[in-house]
């Protein structure tokens, strides 16, 4: 079971995403029964909307299932587009926002090339750059102090010679957005910079997956900058991670660029139906921000109330700084061997010293502060968190 996001093997392997632990390996290593675990490292949700119960039973999808979806994914593609207020060529379908970011790599990330990754930041980002034989500009943040906002100037600098700039707002790990006016402040020097340079400017790939906790999207920036492909999904705030459904929304013209490399039919036709059903009516998707809304400041309030230091968030995560990699890893193992999963960092990480728990239901909420209380206790008292 690997603490790493993402491992680099040998050089001639490619980059990869370490997976996480399944439940059954969790229960079989910590010898804890399946049913007790409670996943706090994926930032998913404790329930899919009610709707989905109500299609699966009663078997009637966008196409039947002894066939393909439909091609063109017509009602997804049109629903989704006036969800997100955009032209039904400014949106193309992926396979979760994952297999979304693969097609703008594959789009825009020729071999040879460099993207900038501000870290830390999700992990597939250096994944797909370095699959795609590209280097990764790493980029540092700005501390903690600064709510882990984007250093604009280091940013601007690495963007002038690179094709592909990363970015995530609210940013996953760090569970913020990006100070108001910072992205369309680098958006715009980045254009002007390619301007001066005479060449095209990098595209800006901004990936929105926690837009929903905050209801607020940059997506009217495509009309002023054709190199912006917004990232939408799902998984998150609809509690549809299961289903794999993203987007990206662009300029028309950008969207052409990434058509050619989608893959046919990756989008299941029971994914197709419920994620149509589940944009249409969004009382699933409120009820699940409401219920994040509802819990965020209760459990953030209350591991605080143990001592663990926890950063603001707008998002359906928190994180955890415990000061040292050693503090960190000691509280893991001490969750984990009472069934619940943490998301943890690697080695090297920029945030080896904390953890990121996601936002979960009241009674999993509950049993996080229990632990908590229980791990501090035997720390009190000169055990181990164990």
């Amino acid at each position: 079971m690997s603490p790493t996001p993402a491992t680099f093997g040998l050089p001639t392997q490619p980059a990869s995403y370490s997976w996480e632990a399944t439940d059954e390996e969790v229960a079989a290593r910590y010898g804890i029964p399946i049913g007790e675990i409670v996943r706090f490292d994926l930032n998913t949700s404790p329930a899919p909307p009610d709707l989905v119960g109500r299609i699966l039973a009663a078997g009637v999808f966008d196409a039947p299932l002894s066939e393909y979806p439909p091609t063109d994914y017509r009602r997804l593609v049109e629903t989704a587009a006036a969800v997100y207020g955009v032209a039904t060529d400014e949106l193309v379908v992926g396979a979760g926002a994952d297999e979304i970011l693969d097609l703008i790599g594959k789009a825009f990330l020729p071999a040879g090339s460099s993207a900038v990754i501000p870290i830390p930041t999700y992990a597939m980002y250096s994944v797909i750059t370095e699959q795609r034989h590209a280097t990764a500009l790493l980029v540092p943040r700005l501390g903690a102090d600064r709510e882990y906002a984007l250093d604009i100037p280091a940013t601007r600098a690495a963007a002038a010679e690179a094709e592909v700039v990363w970015l995530c707002s609210p940013n996953n790990p760090t569970g913020l957005p990006e100070p108001d006016g910072a992205i369309e402040t680098l958006l715009d020097v980045i254009a002007v910079d390619a301007t001066v340079a005479g060449r095209a400017p990098a595209i800006v790939a901004l990936d929105e997956a926690y837009a929903e906790f905050v209801g607020a999207s940059l997506l009217a920036l495509r009309h002023r900058h054709p190199n912006l492909v917004i990232v939408r999904t799902a998984s998150k705030a609809y509690a549809l991670a299961g289903l794999r459904v993203g987007f990206a929304i662009a300029r028309p013209e950008t969207i052409a660029r990434i058509v050619p490399y989608r893959p046919p039919g990756s989008v299941s036709t029971i994914s197709v139906t419920v994620v149509t059903e589940a944009l249409a009516d969004p009382r699933g998707m409120r009820a699940n921000v409401a219920r994040v809304d509802a819990e965020r400041e209760r459990l953030a309030d209350a591991l605080r109330e143990v001592g663990w230091s926890v950063g603001p968030t707008v998002t359906n995560f928190l994180l955890v700084d415990f000061a040292s990699v050693e503090r960190a890893a000691e509280v893991a193992t001490g969750l984990l061997q009472r069934g619940l999963v943490p998301r943890t960092f690697g080695a090297g990480h920029p945030l080896a010293h904390a953890l990121r728990l996601t936002i979960r239901d009241r009674a999993g909420n509950d049993r996080l502060i229990a632990a908590a209380h229980e791990i501090e206790v035997v720390r009190a008292a000169g055990g181990s968190a164990r």
